[in-house]
């Protein structure tokens, strides 16, 4: 068991570690694994979700945000991204499906953006199979270039 002091000490650690940058659960289970008990870290773990300092739905929510802003991503790489900071699968296709729209756009705008960027370079099947290596759906690439075909 720990003391009172003990917990807080360590909560006050998990807790900046949060603050400084919004964290999924898994994150902060592979930071503090080895310098904090594993029950006290499940207790402040627990303790920080019912606050509302832990939420990987919040979590991914600004992460999509972060990357549409950011990057130019397949969905598959988006999943993947999620998935490495330990997003559970079914929280990431639950916000995937609920923002399917929204997603499937996303993911026509990068297409359309990687294909304005290497069409000087590259010939339009050799991008194709470039964008389908990286993830991108044939439907959403083929959009893409009748999106650019009209322009």
């Amino acid at each position: 068991m720990y003391t009172i002091e003990e917990y807080d000490k360590e909560k006050s650690k998990v807790l900046k570690y949060i603050l400084y940058k919004k964290r999924s659960k898994q994150e902060i289970k592979n930071k503090f694994y080895n310098t904090i008990e594993n029950e006290m870290l499940d207790n402040i773990i627990e303790e920080l979700e019912e606050n509302g300092y832990i939420n990987d739905n919040n979590y991914i929510e600004r992460a999509v945000n972060e990357y549409k802003a950011l990057n130019n991503l397949s969905l598959k790489e988006v999943r993947y991204k999620l998935m490495s900071k330990g997003i559970p699968n079914e929280l990431i296709e639950d916000y995937i499906s609920k923002h399917q729209e929204q997603m499937e756009e996303y993911e026509i705008n990068s297409a359309k953006t990687i294909i304005i960027k290497k069409q000087n370079t590259m010939e339009e099947e050799a991008i194709i199979q470039f964008l389908v290596k990286k993830g991108y759906k044939t439907s959403n690439i083929r959009k893409a270039i009748e999106m650019l075909d009209e322009d």
